[in-house]
């Protein structure tokens, strides 16, 4: 028997179980696809835009320059940030340095977010997608094992055929976690090298801007 063979002889339960198992596994794929796709785009432009930033003549010319290949805008906030005025708040009390500081952590946070969105279903699913296969398998062998005791006479072939079937949902459940853990993963990996990156530009412009303020101070 099938999987599409287990679903439609099995009960309202094994339904849900399975229509859960395929919602979760879809989700996650879309979410995998397309953050290999953003981070690939991502760790492009990052390269790209501290490279500009920093082979710029001037300030402005360095925001321009940045604007044209930060796709995702994983840069430009970061500079838009620091140059931002605060006005008169309780912000605005604070020096340069401390003002920096702040609006450039912020910007910063941001932009991490953004990178990391996604993750939290993935963990989800990588975690809990073997349990959900578990509770399928579970109730699956109870139907099966009360239907036998129904039947009379309890064989080995009576028995390994169905407890096999429900054995699939434990299959699918794994099936569905695997990918989406080696995703969790990866995907890890990658965020946390660029945001090591994000970091330090974010640590180089904070530096440039208060040597630059400092003359005129």
């Amino acid at each position: 028997m099938n999987a599409l063979e287990l679903f439609v002889r099995g009960d309202a339960i094994t339904r849900t179980v399975s229509l859960l198992l395929l919602a979760m596994s879809v989700a996650s794929w879309v979410v995998i696809l397309w953050k290999v796709w953003l981070l690939g785009r991502a760790s492009a432009d990052v390269r790209r835009c501290v490279t500009a930033f920093w082979q710029s003549a001037a300030l402005d010319d360095a925001g321009r320059k940045v604007q044209a290949f930060d796709r995702h805008r994983l840069i430009v906030p970061l500079i838009q940030a620091a140059g931002a005025e605060v006005g008169q708040t309780l912000a605005g009390t604070a020096d340069k340095g401390q003002q920096l500081t702040r609006v450039l952590r912020d910007a910063l946070h941001g932009t991490v977010s953004q990178l990391q969105f996604g993750q939290i279903l993935l963990a989800t699913v990588g975690s809990t997608a073997p349990f959900v296969g578990l509770l399928g398998t579970v109730w699956g062998i109870y139907h099966a094992l009360i239907g036998i005791a129904h039947a009379g006479q309890v064989t080995v072939e009576k028995i390994s055929g169905p407890v096999g079937e429900a054995l699939i949902m434990t299959a699918a459940g794994l099936a569905v976690a695997i990918p989406a853990v080696l995703a969790y993963n990866v995907m890890g990996h990658r965020i946390g090298r660029l945001q090591t990156q994000l970091e330090s530009f974010t640590f180089d412009l904070r530096e440039l801007l208060l040597g630059v303020a400092r003359p005129g101070a």
